[in-house]
């Protein structure tokens, strides 16, 4: 965590490597979500209602609590686990903590929105189905944020670190630097 706290990953070229092969598979990730929700729905709340409560002219059954548990049991801890990483690593972005802030608590709420939205059309009511929308396109715009500003990081955003020393990566020399860096 060094490396990336004091910007020197950018002088690490395996972890560099490392850092962009990820973010090429996390936006590879990005994309098939989308794929995936526009092939069962669209941004009209009425399609997700159709999807979740099916639509008895189409012989198309609504989605059983089952199969919603068992998505719903896969989906939550990829989620955590991609945000959780993705947000890390936004630790070590430079941007402002406000910045840093609202995209972590958005992407959790957005993914929290999104992953509860099919329920609550299902088994609460139809006039829900919004809330799936705003939290789908919520939870992409977040993710895509996020990857976004790690790829910009990796790539070279932040060389800056090391460009007023010599090329050297510049190191906090003291505790109340050593927190600004961290923010």
């Amino acid at each position: 965590m060094r490396y990336l706290q004091d910007g020197s990953h950018q002088f690490q070229p395996l972890m560099r490597l490392s850092l962009a092969l990820t973010s090429l598979l996390l936006l590879a990730f990005w994309v098939t979500n989308f794929a995936m929700y526009f092939s069962r729905m669209d941004l009209h709340p009425a399609s997700v209602v159709a999807y979740y409560n099916g639509v008895e002219a189409e012989f198309r059954p609504a989605r059983s609590a089952a199969s919603m548990l068992e998505t719903t049991h896969m989906h939550l801890p990829m989620m955590a686990l991609v945000l959780l990483l993705l947000t890390h690593l936004l630790l070590f972005v430079p941007m402002s903590r406000v910045a840093k802030l609202s995209l972590m608590v958005g992407a959790f709420a957005a993914a929290a929105l999104e992953e509860s939205g099919g329920w609550l059309v299902r088994f609460v009511s139809p006039s829900l189905a919004p809330l799936k929308v705003a939290g789908f396109v919520g939870l992409q715009a977040a993710l895509g944020a996020l990857i976004g500003a790690l790829g910009i990081s990796v790539l070279g955003g932040s060389r800056r670190n090391g460009a007023s020393n010599g090329g050297r990566p510049q190191v906090a020399r003291t505790a109340e630097a050593g927190s600004a860096a961290r923010d």
